[in-house]
């Protein structure tokens, strides 16, 4: 099954000015694109050619570096454009909110902790909430990795590349962080995520 390129939910200057139009064009027309472009082109010819993305990740993980870092990413990004949203941010629906204060302590908590994980990932890779065990986690993942490959289920990240953020905040990455959790991410789509990820 080829990789595609999704369309973004919303508008390239929706999400101003937390994250402009030129990151999002970048970001997802020539990035997520290449992840694309190149994905598909290992994907040819390989055991995984008719598997599905997921099969594919976890599948190439450890086995096939080149197809699982791209497979990761179009992954990673695929979810990542819809963890946002303009107005995003606020506060969590109920049920997710009661589950992060089972898990982590308080909704409070756990935002410092995401931010926490997204700030101290060295180099490359991403923050996450993800469920583990029935329980919200709290994870961090060099490069393309995702709580995927890690036994568990991402329902909410946040890309710490440096194309992510550097044209926004230069290597202001605690600020990009913030400005993500308060303002950017789409919370009713983490609450779908959540409900998914425990049924």
């Amino acid at each position: 099954m080829a990789f595609t390129l999704p369309e973004l939910p919303y508008a390239y200057d929706a999400l101003q000015p937390y994250m402009s139009k030129e990151t999002l064009e970048y970001h997802h027309d020539k990035h997520h694109q290449a992840y694309v472009t190149n994905g598909n082109n290992l994907l040819k010819g390989s055991e995984w050619e008719n598997k599905s993305l997921e099969e594919v990740v976890k599948g190439s993980f450890g086995k096939n570096a080149g197809l699982f870092n791209n497979a990761g990413q179009h992954f990673n990004h695929i979810h990542f454009w819809k963890w946002m949203k303009p107005n995003g941010g606020g506060s969590l629906p109920g049920t997710l909110e009661k589950a992060v204060t089972s898990s982590l302590g308080s909704v409070d908590k756990m935002k410092e902790e995401f931010i926490q994980a997204g700030v101290t990932q060295f180099g490359s890779g991403w923050c996450w909430l993800a469920v583990k065990d029935g329980k919200i986690v709290v994870q961090k993942t060099p490069n393309g990795e995702s709580p995927l490959v890690h036994g568990a289920t991402p329902i909410l990240g946040c890309d710490v590349w440096e194309h992510s953020y550097y044209i926004d905040y230069r290597n202001r990455r605690p600020d990009y962080l913030k400005a993500f959790v308060d303002h950017l991410v789409n919370w009713a789509h983490v609450a779908e995520m959540y409900q998914q990820a425990t049924k």
